[in-house]
């Protein structure tokens, strides 16, 4: 049998501590608690979760070392996350853990250094329904979906996206105000795979949905790191054939 897929849940979770935001209702223990209640079910999946106000954000070098999957959410407090964790979080993703990026983790340090873009866009929060369009149904991370994944309130997402082309596109979303967006990118950073993942605003129960999840645990087998070519790189003094 395979060695689980060890992940590490991260959240800001400081929306769900504001008794007056509608994520405190939703969402009591945390995003990161719905989210990492769904993967603790999977078999093959060993979960831990992690939070901004925890030392070093939860991310010590031992968490960091046991993770082969992470996925982020953030939102408020992009500026408070240290750029010394960030640092370590990138050269962790470069060496072949998976990242998947949910929501306003696309403003995050983390995913804007892994992309080298502004990462912005358009945005409205009225409450209107989503469809998610599925772009790739060959691709693995949409496997038990469907055409598309309906929600009917969430945050608005729209193009221009500043983002670099993603290596495959495998979600589309269309809002019912007129825009759309593409709201499933995926890219391979050296040995590392990155998913960015659109849905999940916090004033809505989008992370309770089961077909977002499905794709989040998708995502996460996905990205998990594979047995590949470790890089060598500097000096090499010893030439492969006889000179």
């Amino acid at each position: 049998m395979s060695k689980a897929i060890r992940v590490t849940v991260w959240s800001e979770f400081r929306h769900e501590k504001n008794p007056e935001h509608p994520a405190s209702k939703l969402y009591p223990e945390g995003m990161h608690k719905v989210i990492a209640g769904h993967l603790e079910k999977q078999p093959d999946m060993q979960v831990r979760t992690a939070t901004l106000d925890e030392p070093e954000h939860g991310l010590t070098d031992k968490v960091l070392a046991e993770t082969d999957v992470m996925t982020w959410w953030g939102h408020c407090a992009h500026s408070e996350v240290s750029d010394a964790v960030v640092d370590k979080v990138q050269q962790r993703v470069l060496s072949g853990m998976g990242l998947i990026v949910l929501h306003a983790g696309h403003y995050s340090k983390i995913f804007k250094r892994l992309m080298g873009t502004t990462c912005n866009l358009k945005w409205r929060d009225i409450a209107e329904k989503e469809r998610l369009w599925v772009i790739d149904p060959a691709h693995p991370i949409t496997e038990g979906i469907g055409e598309y994944i309906e929600l009917p309130h969430e945050e608005m997402y729209g193009e221009q996206f500043d983002i670099p082309q993603p290596d495959e596109l495998v979600f589309v979303s269309w809002f019912a105000g007129g825009e759309i967006f593409r709201s499933g990118c995926a890219w391979h950073r050296r040995r590392g795979k990155i998913f960015y993942f659109r849905p999940g605003h916090e004033s809505h129960p989008t992370y309770y949905d089961g077909k977002v999840l499905k794709v989040i645990e998708n995502a996460v087998r996905w990205a998990a790191p594979k047995d590949t070519t470790v890089p060598v790189f500097d000096h090499h003094p010893n030439p492969l054939e006889k000179l």
